[in-house]
This record gives structure tokens, C-alpha cells and sequence, in this order.
């Protein structure tokens, strides 16, 4: 899985906010505010992988239980299917 074509992230004000362009502009509606842990995970999803390849870097990057790592980036990438942003 990776970020759908038409979206990016852009820090502003020290917030991660998703900004849709081209011709998501159309079709999106809201906005998605990301901490720094989301940050890290968008980016890595801007290659291909899959959630256990996610969950490793999270590993390696914090400091967390793999269980808890694990939880948060399974609802981490549901919140992005159902924003529609994973391709």
C-alpha cells in the first residue's frame, strides 16, 4: 500500500496537514492534521509497503511495545482508507 497520486504533506505553522492537489481538489472535502508519528509513517508511505514493514520502522525510529505499534498503525491505515488517500 502507498499514498494515492494527488495528495502531500505539508508542514505549516508546525502542523502536518494532507493537502490535496490537481484533481483531488475536486473530490476532497476536510482536512487531516498528522502528529509527528503520523509524519514519519506518511513518508514511509510514499513507497510501497505493507503494515508489518511500517510497524518495523516504527520500531526502529521509537521507542514502543510492538503490540502497541502495531495497534496504532492498523488504525493509522484504516483512517487513511477511509479518508480514500491509499492507492
Amino acid at each position: 500500500m502507498k499514498i494515492k497520486e494527488g495528495f502531500i504533506l505539508r508542514t505549516v505553522g508546525g502542523n502536518h496537514i494532507v493537502v490535496p492537489v490537481g484533481a483531488q481538489t475536486v473530490d476532497f472535502r476536510g482536512i487531516i492534521t498528522l502528529n509527528e508519528t503520523g509524519e514519519f509513517l506518511w513518508n514511509l508511505l510514499q513507497e510501497d509497503c505493507t503494515e508489518e514493514q511500517l510497524t518495523q520502522a516504527l520500531l526502529a525510529e521509537y521507542d514502543v511495545a510492538a503490540d502497541v505499534a502495531a495497534a496504532d498503525i492498523s488504525g493509522f491505515v484504516e483512517s487513511l482508507r477511509q479518508a480514500d488517500l491509499l492507492a
